[in-house]
């Protein structure tokens, strides 16, 4: 008799916490609309902020930010931070590469994330004193206080290239994990690497 109150003891504790835990998650999380970071984030996800990180930026985090037109609530990928240099360059075969020079020295490196791969298939160029997309490939540095951004799904995101550099004091926390739908990992994955570019450079 003991043991079956000890086992109902602790199946409704399980049950008190899996609800609790339910009600953190939708009163504290952030859910994902759009499919802009398509598969790293999926439309419905809830994602949590990493407590302390509003205002900061790191290169490859995701972040929450405000900003766009409508001033909006945004979930994309930081790419370019303050003295980087930045491009994206479009050639026959390859319609989209984004191009990085480290704090604006050094050798420009390619930018390469597995989700990019066949998700874009727009050619475009960057990038005008302001961050957006230009007609011809440009290296432009990343000012003071802001940060370049993009979407893992880039043929389906509003980004950098439609609104400019990012303000740093505009970003609300960095991505920690996804918190829903629980049958998937609460890591987000997906992290871009630089690697070596031996292409042309634009200007």
């Amino acid at each position: 008799m003991r043991a079956g109150r000890a086992l109902g003891a602790v199946a409704g504790a399980s049950a008190l916490l899996a609800l609790l835990a339910g009600v953190a998650v939708t009163a504290l999380g952030v859910r994902v609309d759009g499919s802009s970071m398509d598969p790293t984030l999926r439309p419905g996800d809830r994602i949590l902020v990493s407590p302390g990180s509003e205002g900061r930026v790191r290169r490859f985090d995701v972040v929450l930010l405000r900003g766009g037109r409508q001033d909006s609530l945004m979930v994309k990928r930081v790419i370019g931070v303050p003295g980087d240099r930045v491009a994206i360059l479009s050639t026959g075969g390859q319609p989209f590469q984004v191009l990085l020079q480290e704090g604006g020295a050094g050798p420009v490196r390619r930018v390469v994330a597995p989700q990019w791969d066949d998700r874009a298939r727009r050619a475009g160029a960057c990038c005008t004193a302001e961050g957006t997309g230009s007609a011809r490939a440009a290296l432009r540095t990343v000012p003071e206080g802001a940060f370049f951004y993009l979407g893992d799904n880039p043929d389906l995101s509003d980004d950098s290239r439609q609104y400019g550099w990012g303000a740093i004091d505009r970003v609300e926390g960095r991505v920690g994990l996804r918190a829903y739908p629980v049958s998937a990992a609460p890591g987000l994955g997906n992290r871009p690497v630089l690697e070596e570019y031996a292409g042309p450079r634009p200007p």
